[in-house]
């Protein structure tokens, strides 16, 4: 079967390794643009070492790119990691057409951010999508789902590289074997079921240490480690990263103390640890060490 793979970085790269590792016919990959003064894309870099042809279209809303597609002869495009907007007939233009990977559970949190909002909203449990992609924002229909579990103190960090990133790539092999077995699933997604949620950053990674504790420590996590939870000590703005819950009441937004393992400020009914921080401008740092020296 000739594939091409449509991707970047690391998730587009470790779709493409285990293909190989297969043996599999790639007879193409695509991949973003490389942008001036940044380094070439994972995916990229590894498929020119491994000697396979790629294909770094700026748009691929025209002819020129669907002349591109269809030149593959492919009989399925595997979209691992996708940004840029696919239109419907390059999308089409392989033999058994395209399907993608999304991690959440669609129709719920579709959108840029769906490992992120789940956590922030203290849910306990998400998982992965192989879909086949349509005009809409990760609306086409459904080949398969995994589901995972959000441990109560993980971060976006934990459940992406340990749970969704593995559980993905595996569930993409296993969407290119259902196509090879002729076994072609497409469930309608039920979007007036779910929702989608755009970018989370912004207001949504701002503290408000207003807000319940676990509200605040779900934000934390749902934000580590990127872009990473915003709040002022000492005056200064600063980037939250590894935290803990604690009990303890007391006025919202105090700094209650500092110890060797952080700072501890508190949130309405509760408490929250902040364990490592980075200030505007600087390093990730211990935030006792980093609070000491503003002293």
């Amino acid at each position: 079967m000739r594939i091409v793979v449509h991707g970047q970085q690391a998730f587009g790269k470790a779709v493409l390794e285990r293909l190989l590792e297969r043996g599999e016919n790639v007879v193409a990959v695509c991949c973003a643009p490389t942008k001036e003064g940044r380094p070439e894309d994972p995916l990229a870099e590894f498929a020119r070492e491994k000697g396979l042809p790629v294909h770094q279209p700026a748009s691929w809303k025209t002819p020129e790119a669907l002349e591109l597609m269809e030149s593959f002869e492919a009989d399925i495009c595997m979209m691992a990691y996708v940004l840029l907007f696919v239109p419907q007939a390059v999308r089409d233009a392989p033999k058994y057409g395209t399907f993608q990977y999304h991690p959440s559970l669609c129709p719920w949190h579709r959108g840029p951010s769906s490992i992120s909002w789940p956590i922030a909203m203290g849910k306990t449990h998400t998982g992965l999508t192989i879909f086949w992609p349509d005009d809409g924002l990760d609306e086409g229909p459904i080949m398969l789902q995994k589901t995972c579990a959000i441990g109560p103190d993980e971060t976006l960090g934990d459940v992406y590289f340990k749970k969704l990133f593995p559980m993905g790539v595996d569930a993409m092999i296993e969407g290119l074997d259902l196509v090879k077995a002729g076994i072609i699933l497409k469930h309608d997604q039920r979007l007036e079921d779910g929702s989608y949620e755009s970018w989370f950053k912004g207001d949504h990674i701002q503290i408000d240490w207003s807000k319940p504790a676990a509200e605040v420590y779900n934000l934390i996590r749902a934000a580590n480690p990127a872009p990473a939870a915003r709040t002022t000590l000492n005056g200064a703005d600063v980037q939250v990263f590894d935290s803990k819950l604690l009990e303890g009441e007391g006025t919202p937004g105090e700094l209650v103390e500092v110890t060797e393992a952080g700072v501890v400020m508190q949130a309405a009914g509760g408490r929250i640890l902040i364990e490592r921080v980075r200030p505007t401008g600087g390093q990730k740092q211990p935030a006792a060490s980093w609070i000491a020296e503003q002293a």
